[in-house]
């Protein structure tokens, strides 16, 4: 299905929703077809004419396309009102207005990956591994981690208060934080002292992570055209932390590192097929791949990638098991809906869906470590490889 039939349906569904709430005529089929429209209108009607205070018909609009959506039970699918679509647009493009932050799932905890450096939440002091109780307010008990991360936007110069809790004191932390233009860095890379080996790190999947990547690959002096030239003899590549991002941006990007064929089979209910294919032009040097548990979606189509054609070996932990891809769609008055539309899978076919990827090498990191005992052993392992 087209992107552009997609995006006529999901407007469609949600103009009929809003006929029946605003009094718009609907027919005696649809009714049939749809009996529960009918008390969905009787609803709106009690509330209009009896409700203790005048209802603003905008917000029961609103409300009951959230709750239609929030009824398909998948964490993943959300109806956004025009501040949510704007940020998280924003969120794709690598541009938005918030504190700086990555954000991660813990043992069903928002926590915080990493505070990006000269940020207002670096700033501030927030620190890897605080776990966000509140966001303005609001508790994050079962919040999903799309719904945190646009909370945290928003304009530029705006305030947003944060509860955190801090396993290293024990303690409750309250931060007071003005919103900047965060530009996000997705890809940083260097040489690791002593050893002719990259160390390249991706936060996050946006439409200028493969660019960064192929500007980070040149500045290291790798080439994919021929091994034998490149500075290094081989590559960590750490998504550890990264929650995902752009489908697109995860194909391009393993792209670089797996040989010709399959990246990612996407399903669809239709039960069509996509399939993501990589060229011949790719990385020809020995290859570690960092993951652990909130490596998560556009991560775990990389990894997939690369563990199923044998391009490179993974090291760490599980990873998140997010298989299941969304559609962004444009709604009236700039609202959106992210919707789950497909899943897919590995190139060999695995279905990772709540199952996640099993590395090739498990090695735990221990919570309160002062080394990064994961890159340690990939270093160590490298070493070997490239004697």
């Amino acid at each position: 299905m087209s992107e552009r039939r997609r995006v006529l349906i999901g407007v469609v569904g949600v103009l009929l929703v809003m006929a029946v709430i605003t009094g718009g005529i609907i027919s005696g089929m649809l009714i049939v077809n749809y009996n529960n429209l009918g008390t969905l209108t009787r609803v709106i009607s009690l509330v209009d004419r009896n409700y203790l205070e005048q209802a603003k018909t905008p917000d029961m609009v609103n409300g009951a396309i959230a709750g239609l959506v929030e009824s398909l039970g998948d964490p993943y699918s959300v109806y956004m009102p025009p501040k949510m679509n704007k940020e998280l647009r924003e969120q794709v493009q690598g541009s938005f207005g918030g504190i700086g932050i990555i954000v991660g799932q813990k043992e069903e905890h928002l926590t915080v990956v990493k505070p990006i450096k000269d940020t207002p939440a670096y700033k501030k002091g927030i620190k890897a591994g605080d776990i966000i109780f509140k966001i303005d307010g609001k508790d994050t008990k079962g919040m999903d981690m799309d719904t945190a991360v646009n909370l945290m936007r928003g304009p530029v110069g705006s305030q947003l208060a944060l509860t955190m809790y801090r396993k290293s004191d024990n303690k409750m932390h309250d931060f007071n934080i003005t919103r900047e233009e965060i530009k996000v860095p997705t890809v940083e890379g260097k040489v690791l002292p002593g050893a002719k080996i990259a160390y390249i790190l991706i936060m996050q999947f946006t439409r200028n992570t493969p660019a960064e990547l192929e500007k980070t690959l040149r500045e290291l002096g790798i080439s994919l055209n021929d091994p034998e030239k490149s500075d290094v003899r081989g590559v960590i590549l750490d998504v550890r932390g990264n929650p995902g991002g752009e489908l697109e941006a995860a194909v391009n990007v393993a792209d670089f590192f797996v040989p010709e064929g399959p990246i990612v089979y996407i399903e669809y209910r239709s039960e069509t097929e996509e399939v993501h294919k990589a060229d011949n032009k790719f990385l020809k040097l020995p290859l570690l791949v960092l993951v652990d548990g909130n490596s998560a979606s556009a991560s775990e189509i990389v990894a997939g990638a690369i563990k199923d054609t044998k391009a490179g070996t993974l090291l760490g932990t599980k990873t998140f098991g997010k298989g299941v891809v969304q559609s962004l769609y444009e709604l009236q008055n700039d609202a959106g809906l992210k919707l789950t539309t497909g899943k897919y899978l590995t190139p060999l076919k695995h279905d990772i869906n709540k199952k996640g990827i099993e590395p090739d090498i498990k090695v735990e990191q221990p919570e309160n470590a002062e080394k990064d005992m994961q890159l340690e052993k990939a270093v160590e392992i490298m070493k070997d490889k490239i004697k």
